[in-house]
């Protein structure tokens, strides 16, 4: 396995130089490595030999980052914003999700790709989106095309919500809130919060991170969906997200505060390496041909969510 694996190592820390290098926020090193991981497979294919390392980044790999994420997030934080904040965040997932795999058998999107772009659009972009897809059992490049479109639309937030802000009249608070219950990456979130000052950027990043926490309880409900659906026809289970526990169980440990500083720091650097290298072996299994025929279909469902999230966030944030 030691090829594939080091080879996907290499393109996360690639990928994370060349964010801190450009300083450039919204260069996720997931979507960079991705981006790099697609291009070195339309460039030179797959060998033989690279394939047992690669499958092991994708599915172990990815599962240990998703256990390790809980342990930057306790419940004191989440609390902190308050139950308003926190309903908030609840239902920002609770409800974009269900509506955006709603709207894909609409236009035609299939199930695994509306329920992929419904997550990673709900609670946390990239992360959400490899890990919902341990229970919704999309192919690669269902992965691959719903990362695209959240990168595109998270993004573009990113650069819209600062310029809106004083249009709309927003407060530092209000403000924080509608960009942390409704921008699809943390890191998006954050950045467009920051803008705001420091009271908008405490409280996005709080309220993103109480969407983050959701990540959990909405694979467990997805999984049982799947489970649900498919038993209808063929008695398929859907695996048992064993992970989304151990996330839950992170966050718990975390929540003592009686782990060591250089502990929590070292999950803050092996999180997006661990993550980024599990999508760069993603993209090396990717085959662009198979991307290009899914057509533009889930670029507009992309786009239905993201403005079904944000004019929900917004709606909640002047209640709350």
């Amino acid at each position: 396995m030691l090829p594939g694996l080091g080879l996907s190592l290499l393109i996360s820390l690639i990928a994370i130089r060349i964010r801190d290098a450009t300083g450039i926020a919204a260069m996720n090193p997931v979507v960079v490595a991705l981006v790099g991981g697609i291009a070195l497979r339309a460039a030179f294919g797959l060998p033989v030999w690279l394939r047992p390392g690669t499958a092991f980044a994708v599915r172990p790999v990815l599962r240990a980052a998703i256990v390790l994420l809980g342990l930057q997030v306790t419940a004191g934080q989440l609390l902190s914003v308050g139950a308003g904040a926190l309903g908030l965040a609840f239902l920002s997932v609770a409800l974009t999700i269900p509506f955006t795999i709603w709207l894909g058998g609409r236009l035609g999107v299939s199930p695994a790709l509306s329920q992929l772009i419904g997550t990673g659009t709900g609670i946390c972009g990239a992360s959400a989106i490899v890990a919902a897809n341990q229970v919704a059992g999309g192919r690669q490049e269902d992965v691959a095309y719903s990362l695209a479109v959240i990168t595109l639309f998270g993004t573009a937030a990113l650069l819209l919500y600062p310029e809106l802000a004083p249009l709309l009249g927003l407060s530092p608070r209000v403000y924080g809130l509608w960009a942390g219950s409704s921008i699809h990456e943390v890191v998006q979130a954050v950045g467009a919060a920051a803008a705001g000052g420091p009271q908008a950027v405490e409280v996005g990043t709080i309220t993103k991170l109480a969407r983050v926490v959701m990540l959990a309880p909405a694979v467990l409900a997805l999984g049982a969906w799947v489970q649900r659906g498919r038993g209808s026809s063929k008695s398929v289970k859907a695996p048992m997200p064993w992970f989304a526990f151990g996330f839950l169980g992170m966050v718990a440990l975390a929540s003592t505060h009686l782990l060591p500083l250089p502990v929590i720091g070292w999950s803050k650097f092996a999180v997006p390496l661990m993550l980024a290298a599990s999508v760069a072996a993603l993209g090396l299994n990717t085959d662009l041909r198979a991307l290009k025929a899914e057509g533009i279909r889930p670029l507009l469902l992309g786009f239905a969510a993201t403005l079904f999230i944000s004019l929900l966030g917004l709606a909640g944030a002047l209640l709350v």
